[in-house]
């Protein structure tokens, strides 16, 4: 009888809930700390960033909409699903970055543990973040702390799993929408991780994670006025930005119309 042949697992990109190659059907080899092949990953373009944009589009103002407690119930549900793979997300770590099985077991343990913590800020943020203000009048003003809407998210590339679980959580911890590029050295947990939020009841375009080749400023993003915020390990972006393109300059000749001067003909 002949020796069964294993399946390799095909990593593809994750969007709006579904894992769909790149549009682009480009590829590029994933390899272990020792130069080993592990697995063909799917390269994003900027094509498929946009189509993940417009699809957490889509799904920010049920996931926003909903509840604290049922956020937090939802967090804590995929650190449960994190919990039953356990196993897979240490083999992938250790095959990725070349440690050793404890020490991929502390970083999964580490990143379920992180999934708990923030279910509990859930229902808690608001109330931190948020304040009565002083006012010398009789009425009351109020701060409080609303979602950003979609966040655009650079993954830490030195890590496969706690990097990407760390800045994801925050963000959908208060009501936004995330889209992410992964470790391009370490792809495969976050493609597994997105199978998890795919399976725990996290609305499908809330949290996507597409690796590729990060950008080096917020000009590598898609040019739509839909992406909110975008921020990256290391480097501070502007709050609420929305990265469009500048305003045409008038032509040589004429000024920009204005209520005491014609526009030009």
């Amino acid at each position: 009888m002949s020796k069964r042949l294993s399946i390799p697992k095909t990593y593809k990109l994750a969007i709006g809930g579904k894992f769909p190659r790149s549009e682009s059907g480009r590829t590029y080899e994933v390899l272990s700390a020792k130069g080993d092949f592990l697995a063909n990953a799917a390269l994003a373009s900027r094509k498929d960033a946009r189509d993940a944009v417009v699809a957490a589009r889509a799904a920010v103002k049920g996931w926003s909409g909903a509840t604290a407690y049922n956020r937090g119930q939802v967090l804590y549900r995929i650190a449960e699903l994190l919990e039953g793979r356990r196993a897979q997300f240490v083999d992938e770590i250790v095959a990725q970055e070349g440690v050793s099985a404890s020490a991929a077991g502390a970083q999964v343990d580490e990143a379920i543990d992180r999934w708990v913590w923030y279910a509990g800020w859930c229902d808690k943020y608001a109330q931190v973040a948020g304040n009565a203000n002083p006012v010398a009048g009789p009425y009351f003003n109020i701060s409080v702390p609303e979602p950003t809407g979609i966040v655009a998210i650079v993954a830490p590339q030195d890590t496969a799993l706690l990097g990407l679980v760390s800045v994801i959580a925050p963000a959908l911890v208060t009501g936004n929408a995330v889209v992410v590029i992964a470790s391009e050295r370490h792809p495969l947990s976050a493609i597994s991780l997105a199978e998890v939020l795919a399976t725990s009841d996290v609305p499908g375009a809330s949290s996507m994670c597409s690796p590729a080749r990060p950008p080096r400023s917020p000009r590598g993003w898609p040019r739509t006025p839909m992406s909110t915020r975008s921020t990256s390990p290391g480097r501070r972006r502007p709050t609420g930005s929305t990265f469009r393109s500048p305003p045409p300059t008038p032509s040589s000749g004429c000024s920009r119309p204005s209520p005491t001067r014609p526009r030009c003909r």
